[in-house]
């Protein structure tokens, strides 16, 4: 019985080690954190729909890999090879099993159902009989035969030869007895780009996945052509519902933090800003492991999750950077914690002077679970106005245009606007609009949904001049702070502490300062500086008429890090460290 216990145990562990828990972290046999992103699906978040082929090229000629592996991956997603290439292979394409022919289609070269010439990838096969407990036998055996190539069928090896359009073709050049043999709607093939020849052939029915590694020389560094941009780390294929292809990217956490920053930041932006978003784009995808799961990926590539293009383009300026690539090597494995729980990190653009309480955005709890998503007035980011497009902008509508604009979006049909009314923020942001029609009905818009409906770029705004939002804060002016026999400009407000376990918090109205003889006193202001900046008043406005100007700052959804503001901040000799404590106050960095 004890040990029939500890054969079970032993079943029940090896399952928990190869099959990861929705929304934690996969970890392979190097210690590395693995990634899966979705580079082609039906999601709708991912720029390239599900493919009838995939190509992959090998960007041999720097020096990043010769020739493919393939195989699967496992529950730790670890790559487990089944067959290779000779090392003179550079392009090869993915395909679904069935009739595809190489052509010229959508206006590039590629396989599709379209007959588009006479390169014909046929989907019956002659199967040679014979066990393989081998690549390698099989791989011999198949080198026999005219078209013939090593395949994985339901978990063994087999060897099969030709690819016809029919079974009545197969049947008539079956000259060697073998049966006639097609694959189930999830099989797929790996073929020599622009040529009929299989390569290796993969079908485990509708949890079969396929992978394909990069490289069977060695290389340290991969990186591989698929859809215009390179990639680091490997590719995984099926056929989801038994459709067309999908496509990820699996790779290190930090392969993908490189590919992410550049993008989502200026690739060669201040250091210690790359080093914020950096942190942040880490903490991100860690927080959000299986966002996309039903689809068989983690992480999508758009705005939606992170903009991630891997390793770049042909443009020689697009892609990671030096600066960039030691931000992401100089934070590795650093994230954003609260109360020791990944935190959320968002960003956008800029705030135009403040960003906003998650609560009236999102509706998220700022008052236990994430006090570190309130608003905050950004005295820094004005410093890069005159780089940022979006620092000021100005969105006109006539009375017609906004009443057309809000009819294509379902609303006030059979009727116009009559006037708007807006609600601010304490930070000055619009955190709701009511429409009201000339029928005396009335629309309510969320803060969320202000960008959309309105077509504007922010929610800190005014209309026709009108409203409580204040300008853009300057650099608190209240009375010098004297430190260690320093002056400070500025007085407290916006000053934050580290206490000893390393928290960050905002310097409360009675601080006091510890001498190194360990007596205690009052930390002392010097008279005579300026006024300390006033906060807005919230409140609604009301605003009507023939024309509607909305002028505002800012770009994004108002929440987290201003990308322009850590630009700023890193300018001003802050440490990311800081720029990311002053964006979210009561965060710790520390070590994933």
């Amino acid at each position: 019985m004890r040990k029939r216990f500890m054969q079970l145990a032993a079943a029940a562990l090896a399952l928990c080690l190869v099959v990861p828990l929705a929304g934690a972290a996969t970890v392979n046999q190097n210690g590395e954190v693995m990634v899966r992103v979705g580079l082609a699906s039906s999601n709708n978040h991912v720029a390239v729909g599900e493919l009838e082929a995939a190509h992959l090229e090998n960007n041999n000629s720097a020096g990043y890999g010769f020739g493919y592996r393939f195989g699967y991956y496992d529950g730790g997603l670890n790559f487990v090879e089944l067959a290779r290439t000779d090392d003179k292979t550079i392009q090869v394409a993915v395909l679904k099993t069935q009739n595809l022919y190489y052509g010229t289609a959508d206006g590039k070269k590629t396989y599709s159902s379209s007959i588009t010439s006479d390169i014909l990838v046929g989907c019956y096969h002659i199967q040679i009989p014979g066990r393989f407990d081998s690549f390698e036998e099989a791989s011999a055996a198949a080198a026999q035969y005219d078209g013939g190539f090593a395949a994985w069928i339901d978990g063994a090896y087999q060897v099969r030869v030709g690819a016809y359009p029919s079974k009545e073709a197969a049947e008539a050049a079956n000259s060697f007895g073998g049966s006639i043999v097609g694959t189930s709607t999830y099989g797929m093939s790996v073929v020599k780009t622009g040529t009929s020849q299989i390569l290796f052939q993969y079908d485990c029915g509708e949890s079969g996945k396929l992978a394909i590694q990069p490289d069977v020389t060695g290389a340290e560094e991969t990186r591989t052509w698929f859809s215009d941009y390179k990639y680091r780390g490997g590719f995984q294929y099926f056929r989801r519902n038994g459709g067309n292809l999908s496509v990820i990217n699996v790779l290190p956490l930090e392969d993908y933090v490189n590919g992410v920053i550049c993008y989502e930041m200026g690739r060669n932006w201040p250091l210690e800003a790359l080093k914020a978003q950096a942190v942040c784009a880490r903490t991100y995808v860690l927080k959000n492991l299986n966002k996309h799961s039903s689809y068989g990926f983690d992480i999508c590539t758009s705005t939606s999750c992170q903009v991630y293009h891997g390793m770049g383009s042909k443009r020689a300026d697009y892609g990671p950077s030096e600066i960039s690539m030691r931000a992401v090597n100089e934070t590795a494995g650093m994230v954003a914690k609260y109360n020791s729980r990944l935190a959320e990190t968002p960003y956008s653009s800029s705030f135009g002077g403040a960003s906003e309480d998650a609560k009236n955005v999102w509706g998220t709890n700022t008052a236990t679970e994430h006090p570190y998503l309130r608003g905050v007035k950004d005295p820094y980011e004005a410093d890069t106005d005159s780089m940022n497009a979006r620092s000021s902008w100005t969105v006109s509508y006539t009375a017609t245009q906004l009443t057309e604009r809000l009819h294509s979006k379902g609303w006030g049909t059979g009727t116009s606007v009559d006037h708007l009314v807006l609600t601010y923020s304490p930070q000055g942001n619009v955190i709701q609009v009511v429409v009201h029609w000339a029928n005396g009905q009335s629309n309510t818009i969320g803060a969320s949904d202000i960008r959309g409906r309105l077509g504007v770029y922010s929610i800190r705004f005014t209309v026709n001049g009108a409203g409580t939002g204040e300008e853009r804060p300057s650099v608190p002016t209240g009375p010098d702070v004297d430190i260690n026999g320093m002056q400070v400009p500025g007085g407290l407000e916006g000053k934050y502490v580290i206490s000893g376990s390393g928290s960050v918090s905002q310097v409360g109205e009675k601080p006091y300062v510890i001498s190194g003889s360990g007596s205690v006193s009052p930390l002392e202001t010097q008279s005579g500086g300026g006024e300390a900046v006033a906060r807005p008043e919230a409140g609604a406005v009301t605003v009507s008429g023939n024309s509607y100007v909305f002028s505002g700052g800012g770009y994004g959804h108002q929440i987290g890090m201003s990308q322009w503001g850590a630009y700023a901040m890193a300018n001003r000799g802050f440490r990311y460290d800081e720029i990311v404590a002053f964006y979210f106050p009561g965060v710790q960095i520390a070590h994933y």
